[in-house]
């Protein structure tokens, strides 16, 4: 059977097919989520569920909740831990793996691509190395808000399918309700989960890891000469795309560990991220980025940083002499920089309005974000404003600087610039307003929204916030307030945390 072959009829809830747990023996743990207490589903992503094939009025019950609480397992998984490695802010974990997470196992679409379906915060595992493998409700909401906004913006991302609370209560700075988020992703295939095997000089693992994962996510290349190298370099540029992607949109992730970094190039993991305001590369908010590593402007480098560990973990299986895996390995690290450039460039020109490429253009962007961090310029905002300009409107974007006079200096560079297009103006702001959201997950409402749910039992501020984000670039009266930065005192103290 092929990786894309939808394997026999409808089992239950999901039509299983369990590659990961029936071609990859001893690359994960067996396990079964922990039986919970009282099993309630708080929000499905109808929408998510019919792109899967499946019928969002069949998620209902107590039998439905008892399956996305962990309380049993649906028919047809093979539920498993896996087992992945990790760089942790620079420094190496030879074994962490789901410690509160297991992948029931992984379902076709109806356009033949397949998924992972993981419950997250279903109990410890065989890998947790302490606390109690549980999620809160707060962060699982967290998850569910953000990777439907990535997902809005045209970012690759996991997404949550269903948010549930177990009935109990969780403990961290305080009793919290517990819950745990079904989460899909193209694959939970991770930088770290080759470093696991490779760490421990099993090759042939790593080689039966490299097929594994070309034939699911580059089926192209199962027959190319070297598939190890074919891998390394698929991964390599659809990390650089993504991380240019987070750049165009101003987000921070905060811990691109590499046990966070997919094979997939999907976003993964929600808990410490937050979305530039007023704009500055040294942007940090997670609580324990101490250091700036994982800062905004630092995001391109640890993008390539990680795609060096990825090499790493494959040298033995790109060549049997080391000397010369290494200089094969080094060329493909080698153009990480030209192909984030690229897709970076490629993403700005379309914010900017511009349909061509020309020399130049990236001095024109870097001048721009220049101007915003000197000046501290929301940075959504003055996007979404620039669109306005091109409208010939310069009035809401002019307000936003004190000293208008680079202001003015760079707007004519940039209208000279447009000039050069080929498009009528109208035609130059609507697109840009294609490429230049108004509403983004603003970080004063996404805590208000998960506090209002966890501390009142309140999810209206929640589908509020994320009914503006699921259409971010359709600006609509009445939600002024999903635009409006947060006040500067908030953002001044505002920290991030892993959930945990």
């Amino acid at each position: 059977m092929s990786m894309n072959e939808l394997p026999g009829e409808p089992i239950g809830m999901f039509t299983f097919d369990n590659t990961y747990a029936r071609d990859l023996e001893g690359f994960s743990a067996p396990w079964q989520p922990t039986p919970v207490a009282s099993p309630c589903l708080v929000r499905v992503n109808d929408a998510l569920a019919e792109s899967l094939g499946l019928d969002p009025q069949l998620f209902t019950g107590h039998a439905v909740a008892s399956v996305f609480a962990g309380a049993c397992v649906p028919n047809g998984a093979s539920p498993v831990a896996q087992a992945y490695a990790g760089h942790q802010f620079g420094g190496f974990s030879a074994q962490l793996g789901d410690g509160r997470a297991v992948l029931l196992g992984e379902i076709v679409d109806p356009s033949g691509a397949r998924h992972d379906i993981a419950l997250k915060g279903s109990g410890r595992t065989a890998f947790s190395r302490g606390g109690d493998g549980k999620a809160a409700l707060g962060p699982v909401l967290r998850e569910y808000l953000m990777g439907e906004a990535m997902h809005a913006l045209g970012v690759p991302s996991t997404r949550a399918l269903v948010a549930a609370t177990t009935g109990e209560r969780v403990i961290r700075d305080r009793p919290l309700p517990g819950a745990v988020l079904t989460r899909v992703a193209a694959s939970h295939l991770r930088v770290g989960t080759f470093q696991f095997f490779a760490a421990r000089g099993d090759s042939e693992r790593v080689r039966r890891l490299v097929g594994y994962a070309v034939a699911r996510h580059d089926p192209d290349s199962v027959d190319a000469p070297n598939p190890a190298m074919a891998l390394l370099d698929a991964v390599i540029d659809r990390q650089a795309e993504l991380v240019a992607a987070w750049m165009n949109i101003g987000f921070i992730h905060g811990v691109m560990n590499t046990d966070n970094v997919t094979i997939s190039g999907e976003t993964i993991d929600f808990g410490p991220c937050a979305l530039l305001e007023a704009f500055d590369p040294k942007a940090v908010f997670s609580s324990i980025d101490e250091g700036g590593r994982y800062a905004y402007g630092n995001q391109p480098a640890m993008g390539k940083w990680n795609m060096a560990r990825f090499a790493e973990s494959l040298l033995t299986v790109i060549h049997s002499d080391l000397d010369q895996a290494v200089q094969m390995a080094t060329e493909a690290l080698d153009r990480f920089d030209d192909r984030y450039r690229d897709h970076w460039l490629s993403g700005v020109r379309r914010k900017l309005g511009l349909d061509t490429s020309r020399e130049g253009d990236h001095v024109l962007a870097e001048d721009w974000l220049d101007l915003l961090a000197r000046h501290r310029i929301d940075f959504t905002l003055a996007w979404r404003r620039l669109a306005d300009a091109a409208d010939g409107d310069d009035a809401p974007l002019r307000a936003m600087f004190d000293d208008h006079r680079q202001f003015d200096a760079w707007l004519i560079g940039w209208r000279e610039r447009s000039s050069a297009e080929s498009r009528e103006a109208s035609v130059q702001s609507a697109a840009m307003r294609d490429a230049n959201p108004i509403y983004v997950p603003r970080n004063h409402l996404v805590e208000a929204a998960l506090n209002a749910a966890v501390d009142d039992d309140d999810l209206e501020p929640f589908d509020r916030l994320l009914e503006a984000v699921s259409r971010p670039y359709d600006e609509r009266a009445g939600d002024e307030r999903y635009a409006q930065p947060a006040p500067a005192e908030f953002t001044a103290t505002y920290r991030t945390f892993c959930g945990t």
